[in-house]
């Protein structure tokens, strides 16, 4: 059953008794669905309270699984619990285990390292594992001064190789990178699929639905499919401190985006990671599957990607134009290295249709959404703004993306032919 806990709200749900013609009691797939009334206490700043009133089960029986869920610790004891997530050695999905710490925490460095076997986690086998906090998050779970914690993960005192973190942090921590203030904002898009079968939501099983578009930011029980997941996770994001801008429906039933930023730095992949942790928690409670998959629907059908929007300090002042024209040029140079970094599987995606640039194509256009790079109009007009990357997959790792992005833009410098060359190929006058 999906609860998402509200920050120092009291929330109760009443189930009022009528006579014996009354509907049959709320099942979980009901409950998962139900919104609860929030209404603020006079609560303490750092404690959070949180109640939901006992429903009977299906068979008449008092669910106490609820009230013990539920329970508020806070008044008995200084001790929390802090989920240590990390990403396993598949680089996609994630891992997370709890432990108890003394006292609320207020930084990463008060956390304890913690060691233990990947047995399938990491590349090899029963290698040790250590986890290191790199970032806090207040836990929507379990609310009160709870915390999910991300973690690098290394493997004989060096970085896993699906810690991507820990290499990107060399390059946001380079002074160049830090005088130019890079902000990043990441579309997240995802799919929702039926547990039994693996289909989208919303689809029937092993047939499809009709054209595509109408699903678009759409509303009706025909048109949008899952929408209190969509909630759930937002409100979710925002109690747990990710910056977490806004969510829609997509193109495709069954498939949602929400977005992450403006974010500095590393923080973009940070929040991202623990932003799809949250929402993987979500949808198990809801019983259906969450989807990554950069095409989870071969044919005509639009993909899943993660569109990644991005400037830097001189991009937003006046004449920043001209700097994100040559950040367009030097990404054009790097093309394959993006591309080769951007996700798995996007090949099915970035065909050359559906809103997609071709794969083996760079191009940049305003505002065409058929291309590599987009640049607003807002941003032609004004002469400053921002760049979007359309290119990266929804799999993608945040890290790797938001790292290349500075470092093609920021680090690395074409020779002068080269440029001139990249220029002239893609019809740009600099």
């Amino acid at each position: 059953m999906a609860q998402i806990l509200a920050p120092s709200l009291q929330c109760q749900m009443k189930i009022t008794s009528t006579t014996t013609n009354a509907a049959s009691p709320i099942t979980t797939k009901m409950w998962s669905s139900l919104m609860f009334n929030q209404k603020r206490r006079g609560l303490t700043k750092n404690a959070s309270k949180f109640k939901v009133m006992v429903v009977k089960s299906e068979n008449g029986t008092i669910n106490r699984m609820e009230n013990l869920l539920n329970l508020d610790t806070t008044p008995f004891t200084d001790k929390i619990i802090a989920e240590y997530i990390w990403i396993d050695g598949t680089g996609i999905d994630m891992r997370s285990k709890s432990r108890t710490i003394s006292k609320a925490v207020k930084s990463p460095a008060d956390l304890p390292k913690w060691n233990g076997s990947s047995l399938g986690r990491a590349p090899g086998e029963y290698i040790e594992v250590i986890r290191y906090p790199q970032a806090i998050f207040k836990d929507p779970f379990r609310g009160g001064n709870n915390i999910l914690v991300l973690c690098d993960a290394c493997t004989q005192g060096k970085p896993m190789p699906t810690n991507k973190r820990y290499n990107v942090a060399q390059i946001f921590n380079n002074q160049k990178v830090i005088h130019e203030i890079p902000w990043y904002g990441i579309q997240q898009e995802y799919t929702l699929l039926q547990s039994n079968v693996k289909w989208p939501l919303g689809w029937p099983i092993g047939g499809f639905t009709g054209p595509q578009f109408p699903y678009y930011c759409a509303a009706g029980a025909d048109k949008s499919f899952r929408r209190d997941i969509s909630d759930a996770h937002y409100k979710a994001c925002l109690y747990a401190g990710i910056n977490i801008s806004g969510t829609n429906g997509e193109v495709m039933p069954g498939q949602w985006e929400y977005q992450v930023g403006p974010s500095v730095g590393i923080e973009a992949g940070d929040h991202v990671w623990c932003s799809r942790y949250i929402l993987e928690r979500i949808t198990e409670q809801s019983g259906v599957v969450l989807s990554l998959d950069p095409k989870p629907i071969e044919g005509d059908w639009i993909g899943a990607g993660c569109h990644t929007n991005y400037s830097t300090k001189s991009m937003r002042e006046e004449g920043g134009f001209d700097v994100i024209k040559k950040a367009i040029l030097n990404l054009s140079l790097r093309h394959k290295e993006h591309i080769s970094a951007y996700g798995e599987g996007n090949e099915r995606r970035l065909t050359g249709k559906h809103e997609t640039a071709d794969i083996n194509t760079f191009s940049w256009g305003v505002p065409n959404l058929g291309c590599s790079i987009r640049v607003g109009r807002d941003t032609e007009k004004e002469g400053k703004g921002y760049l979007e990357d359309r290119r990266p997959s929804s799999n993608m790792d945040p890290y790797v993306v938001t790292g290349l992005l500075a470092e093609s833009t920021l680090l690395w410098e074409p020779t002068l032919e080269a440029e001139a060359l990249a220029a002239q190929k893609i019809k740009m006058k600099v």
